[in-house]
Order: structure tokens, then C-alpha cells, then sequence
């Protein structure tokens, strides 16, 4: 006998409904906390279940894990599908119910209609769980980094304007960048032009020797003969400095966040037996490395390569019905989009860099040359790309087993 297990998840709490082949109801839709408790007295009763008992529940952000791990551990097979997967099944009721008894007996129907197909959970171990909560946390605070230099050029605008394009130097490993560390010092264009050519030489000297930057003896007279040209909007008070330099501030505190997190990132990663082939791809650096071994995850979570386009949201749709057949449709995007965005980023990089001997990149540039949109030439050279890196990571995974 078959016992289908169908789990509503939401947070703090799950509605779960037991049911066997032909709708036949064990036990009514009922709610379990999460805590010990009672997810320990769940697991218990699904194991005191005769026949054979899967547990079906949906991926919600990171409500399901407390589920996951406690019935894991339990021994039970449990297997964690894609929302989408469950929204899309089984809708030919006229009446529309929403409520979650409602959703935990549509799981446990969706747990009948596909029982051989459902592939069992396989947690991350404790090295790719942190690598993917570093991942969250690491574009967290690069959109606040964004934010924040953002904010702080609109500032200089009025009282330094294009002082951030005045240097090329590279970001530092604490995310510190020269143009920041001088705009906090001549936070006005009148901090330089006022004071005359030779005080500024002066005071630009002891700045570069403060913060350790070379100190070239042109350019304080660039400096000095640009800012006269410069129009500033916002007159040199005490009010206008106070707000710049707290921007600085905030923008140096986020970029060190950054970096940490990528350096803490790459590390982590590097433990991880796919580390060395991810990164000798081309377009995958310390930062998108990392980042795609996070979001993807354990590869042998993908039967094969179709499964890892569709969880990354870039494979094609079909449109076909009688003798349509339509050969042009949009990505389903019903995956990760953060692995998303990173693969669009590796995109950009290669289109960069333009490595000729890439087969990612030769594919980029005849999409392109064919008249595609921007939009349609990324989202295939993403594929491409995922296609090329599930078949290289599974036989590096492979050689490491045998």
C-alpha cells in the first residue's frame, strides 16, 4: 500500500494530509509546529504508516528545511519540488480554493500521479549550506554597496563633479578604491582650488602617504588645472561635508562586507570537489565561481542537463498544438534567480573579454550576428554554458569516484 504524504509548508508552521491510491483519506489535513516536539512526533507517525510512505513538500525560501532535516534524519524518503511543479498540477476544479488543507491535499495527490519520478532530498552537507547563505548574504549587501556609491556620486555631483572618474586604480582587498578614500579628503572642488597648487601637492602627498597609495608627482597639477573648470552646485559648508562623508563611510562599511564574504566564499569553495573545473572555465572567476557552485548546488541532484537549464530558468518553452509549431519561444525563468543573474553576468564577462577559442563565446557571437535580441542571445548562451559546465562537473565527479 501506498501512502502519499503531502506537506504544506509556510512559516513557523505545516499543514500536512495523508492519502492512498484511489483518494482514500488516512488521516484529515492537520497542523504541526516547527519545533522538536512535534516535528519529532510528526516523523514517528509517518513511520508507524504500513506500506510503503513518501513525504512530498515545497522548496519555500528556507521554511522547509526545519521538515527536511528532522524527517530526513528520520529515515523517511522525502523529496522537496519546485512550487511551480505544484501550482501548475492538477487544476480542473471551477471553484478556486486557496487554504492551506487545500494545498497539502493537492501535494498529496501530486505525490500519487508522479510516485516513481519523485527523486528523494539530498541536503547539502555543511560546507555547501554555508556557501549558499554566504551567497544570500553576499548579494545583499552588494545591492546595498550599489546603493550607497550610488548615492554618494549623486552627492559629489554638486560639490566634486566626476571625481569618481578621476583615478583608475583597482579595488583594494578590503574594497576600499582610491576616488572614495580622496573624495572624503577633497570632498569639494574648492578643497583644491582655493588653497593654491603647491599647498595641494602638499596635502595630496600626505594623503597618498596615509592611505599607501603611490604618489605620482603629475598628478596634483592635473588635479589642480581640472577643478578649474568645475562647477559646484552645493556651496562648502559644514552641513554638505558632514552628509558626503557619512555616505563614504557607508559605502566603505558595505564594500568591506563584500569583500569578506567573497573571500570567505572562494575559500569555501575551494574545499569542493567540482572547485578546480568550475573555475577553469572561461568567464568564471573568485566571484561567479563560487556564486554558481552555490546556487546550483550538488550536481547529482540533476538526472541530466535538461532538469539543470529548467532549475536555472533559461531552458525554452514549447508551443506546439496541431500544426503549430512555434520555434521561437521565451525561457520559463521558473528557477534560481540568482543563478540567473550570475550566468547573465558570465555572459557579459565573455562577451568582454571575447576568448575566440570558446565555444560559449563563438555561440554568443553568432546568436548575435543572426539579428537575435540581447535578451534571447544571453538567455541561450546561458544554457549553452550550463549544458557544457553540468557535463564537465559530472565527469569531474565521476573520475573523483572512480
Amino acid at each position: 500500500m501506498y501512502n502519499a504524504v503531502g506537506i504544506d509548508v509556510s512559516k513557523g508552521k505545516s499543514t500536512v494530509d495523508v492519502l492512498q491510491p484511489a483518494g482514500v483519506i488516512i488521516r484529515k489535513p492537520f497542523n504541526v509546529n516547527h519545533t522538536s516536539s512535534e516535528l519529532d512526533e510528526l516523523a514517528k507517525y509517518i513511520g508507524s504508516l504500513e506500506g510503503e510512505t513518501r513525504v512530498v513538500l515545497e522548496c519555500t525560501g528556507r521554511y522547509h528545511e526545519p521538515v527536511v532535516k528532522t524527517l530526513s534524519e528520520a529515515g523517511l524518503f522525502v523529496s522537496a519540488v519546485n512550487p511551480h511543479l505544484i501550482k501548475n498540477f492538477g487544476n480542473n476544479s471551477i471553484r478556486k480554493v486557496k487554504s492551506d488543507p487545500a494545498d497539502a491535499k493537492k501535494i498529496a495527490r501530486y505525490t500519487l500521479d508522479n510516485w516513481i519520478e519523485l527523486r528523494q532530498y539530498s541536503s547539502m552537507d555543511n560546507t555547501r549550506t554555508q556557501l549558499k547563505t554566504l551567497n544570500s548574504q553576499f548579494s545583499f549587501f552588494m545591492k546595498q554597496k550599489v546603493a550607497a556609491k550610488a548615492n554618494l556620486i549623486a552627492l559629489l555631483d554638486n560639490t566634486y563633479p566626476g571625481v569618481n572618474k578621476l583615478f583608475d586604480s583597482p579595488v583594494r582587498d578590503d574594497g576600499s578604491e582610491k576616488w572614495v578614500d580622496y573624495a572624503y579628503s577633497f570632498w569639494h572642488v574648492d578643497c583644491v582650488r582655493k588653497i593654491g597648487l603647491k599647498t595641494f601637492t602638499e596635502r595630496y602627498q600626505a594623503f597618498c602617504k596615509k592611505h599607501h597609495y603611490n604618489f605620482q608627482p603629475a598628478k596634483p597639477a592635473e588635479l589642480f588645472l581640472a577643478s578649474k573648470d568645475l562647477i559646484a552646485v552645493f556651496p562648502k559648508e559644514a552641513s554638505y561635508k558632514l552628509l558626503i562623508q557619512q555616505s563614504i563611510q557607508q559605502l566603505n562599511l558595505a564594500s568591506s562586507h563584500v569583500e569578506e564574504l567573497r573571500s570567505k566564499m572562494n575559500e569555501l569553495a575551494s574545499t569542493l570537489p567540482e572547485y578546480a573545473t568550475v573555475m577553469g572555465m572561461y568567464g568564471v572567476g573568485k566571484t561567479f565561481g563560487p556564486q554558481l557552485i552555490a546556487e546550483i548546488g550538488d550536481i547529482s541532484n540533476f538526472s541530466h542537463r535538461e532538469a539543470l537549464t529548467a532549475f536555472a530558468g533559461v531552458d525554452p518553452g514549447v508551443d506546439q498544438s496541431g500544426t503549430h509549431n512555434s520555434k521561437s519561444n521565451k525561457a520559463s525563468k521558473c528557477g534560481s534567480n540568482r543563478l540567473r543573474k550570475t550566468l547573465f553576468q558570465i555572459m557579459s564577462t565573455l562577451l568582454q573579454t571575447a576568448p575566440e577559442d570558446d565555444k560559449v563565446y563563438q555561440f554568443l557571437v553568432k546568436k548575435r550576428a543572426e539579428g537575435k535580441p540581447y535578451y534571447v542571445y544571453m538567455t541561450a548562451g546561458a544554457n549553452k554554458f550550463l549544458r557544457i559546465y553540468y557535463g564537465k562537473v559530472k565527469e569531474c565527479i565521476r573520475n573523483l569516484e572512480q
